[in-house]
């Protein structure tokens, strides 16, 4: 076991180089947002969509697309607004008068990086026109499905503070999203290197640093870093009292809860935290890894009862909450 790991870490240090690159290639237009960013590259290692909250002009479109670039990923950007179509997203069939044959015109979503802006502006039917694309990697237009370009990648935006005129999200879309990402302002000095740069009157950009190939062999190593039985059955303990806190001495939260994490996220835990790890050069996980994604993968799975709404608990007060009590191994 020992050689083992060890040969796992030797290959996880050397298929990572490339992430200071990355860094540094996304910090030529992004200042500070370091979480943000990390949290999205977790997305791509792992083939996780990602839905990030956060007040206009906090940089979530601007740092989707610059990672697009970075990673040389075919980009595409839908802007949600109530009058859209699911034919606007996924296309329709044409009539060909000509051959008297109906084709398919396929939308924006044939893309590698499919930026869902304000996701919450349109309404349920068109959210819905999503969920066969996340899950299943491929879309229906007419009687015949059509596969999406791999890899395929959703990262979805909305705002947390205007809510006329918008939608929101149904639990099995919501379901779907790897991470959900708080994204919040920068410091003072962030934000004046913001301001310099933004008005010196040059657009920086990024170039592309790595390549599809880079990142498929990237996602394989992922796959292969190590995780304890010891941490995998605290992975599922903390889901498991998000369902049971009872049985697990968290009866003081019981009655905040009105449904549990599904076992979806027992499954991107674990492969958040390998992303998590691989980040960190590291070839195995640890529970600070769990600790560290944890409220990005739990928050918007843990459905809060009228009580918490009433006693103005949040669902990262739960989560912290579980962090805190259920035993670390």
């Amino acid at each position: 076991m020992q050689s083992e790991l060890r040969m796992i870490n030797e290959m996880v240090q050397a298929e990572s180089q490339f992430i200071e690159r990355l860094l540094n290639e996304i910090g030529k237009v992004i200042v500070g947002q370091r979480a943000m960013v990390e949290r999205l590259l977790i997305g791509l290692l792992t083939g996780g969509h990602v839905l990030l909250e956060g007040v206009p002009g906090l940089a979530k479109t601007m740092t989707i697309k610059t990672i697009a670039d970075a990673t040389a990923l075919s980009f595409a950007r839908l802007q949600f607004t109530p009058d859209l179509l699911p034919a606007d997203i996924i296309g329709t069939t044409i009539y060909n008068a000509q051959t008297g044959e109906f084709s398919a015109k396929t939308g924006p979503i044939f893309a590698n990086l499919v930026l869902a802006d304000e996701i919450n502006r349109a309404p349920a039917k068109v959210q819905s026109a999503l969920l066969e694309a996340m899950q299943e990697r491929q879309v229906t237009i007419g009687d015949t499905s059509h596969p999406l370009p791999r890899p395929f990648f959703v990262m979805a935006t909305q705002n947390p503070i205007e809510q006329e005129g918008t939608y929101p999200l149904p639990e099995a879309q919501l379901d779907r999203f790897m991470l959900m990402l708080k994204v919040g302002y920068p410091t003072r000095e962030e934000e004046r290197q913001i301001m310099d740069r933004m008005t010196a009157g040059i657009s920086p950009s990024a170039d592309s640093v790595i390549s599809h190939e880079d990142l498929r062999k990237a996602q394989q190593v992922v796959n292969q870093i190590y995780i304890d039985e010891k941490i995998r059955d605290y992975i599922v303990d903390v889901v498991s009292a998000t369902r049971r806190p009872d049985q697990y001495g968290l009866s003081d939260i019981a009655d905040f809860i009105e449904f549990g994490a599904s076992p979806r996220a027992s499954i991107f835990l674990n492969l958040a935290a390998k992303a998590h790890a691989f980040l960190r050069h590291r070839g195995f996980v640890t529970p600070e890894d769990i600790k560290a994604i944890g409220a990005d993968v739990l928050r918007h799975r843990v459905i809060l009862s009228y009580e918490a709404e009433a006693e103005e608990i949040s669902a990262e007060d739960i989560v912290r909450k579980l962090f805190e009590q259920i035993e670390v191994p």
